[in-house]
């Protein structure tokens, strides 16, 4: 695929390849295990994960709201995330195992998170795209819903890809 263009819409990733950054993003990142945060969903296009809440998360002890910290870095993992599944639709012509490689280079330059609302439910949902996927920086667009499927938060990141 030309490295200019779109991924096409019915393009699949391979197991190995869904397998690899759900371990890379749930396990090997240890803060990301901290947090509960559980990938739903990978596509070329957008990605979905799942935050739980638990007492180690709350923010605010009398409403049992989830920290600001939390959303904050949850919502900078699925930046990352949405940038290895936009970069993973790029490069298809390699191996899964190279393309999981490129989370080496992968590193956030800014990130932005406007809170909406409080964070107060049984569990959230992030979602995360990549709104431009350039040679050196990626940018992306985040959102961390409520159960009841509230927007509570938005995000936007850089990040650096080579």
């Amino acid at each position: 695929m030309p490295k200019h263009t779109t991924p096409p819409a019915d393009l699949q990733f391979e197991d190995e390849f869904i397998a690899g950054v759900k371990n890379i993003f749930e396990e090997m990142i240890v803060f990301n295990r901290m947090l509960g945060l559980k990938i739903t969903q990978i596509s070329p296009t957008q990605v979905k994960a799942r935050i739980d809440m638990r007492n180690e998360l709350v923010g605010h002890y009398a409403y049992n709201r989830i920290h600001g910290g939390v959303i904050s870095a949850g919502l900078d993992a699925m930046g990352g995330l949405a940038v290895m599944a936009a970069l993973g639709a790029r490069h298809m012509d390699e191996s899964p195992q190279h393309r999981l490689q490129r989370f080496a280079k992968l590193g956030t330059i800014d990130l932005r998170i406007d809170y909406l609302r409080p964070g107060i439910g049984e569990w959230f949902e992030l979602r995360a795209e990549v709104m431009r996927l350039g040679s050196r920086v990626a940018s992306t667009r985040m959102e961390f819903l409520g159960a009841d499927g509230k927007l509570l938060s938005t995000g936007s990141g850089a990040y650096i890809v080579s």
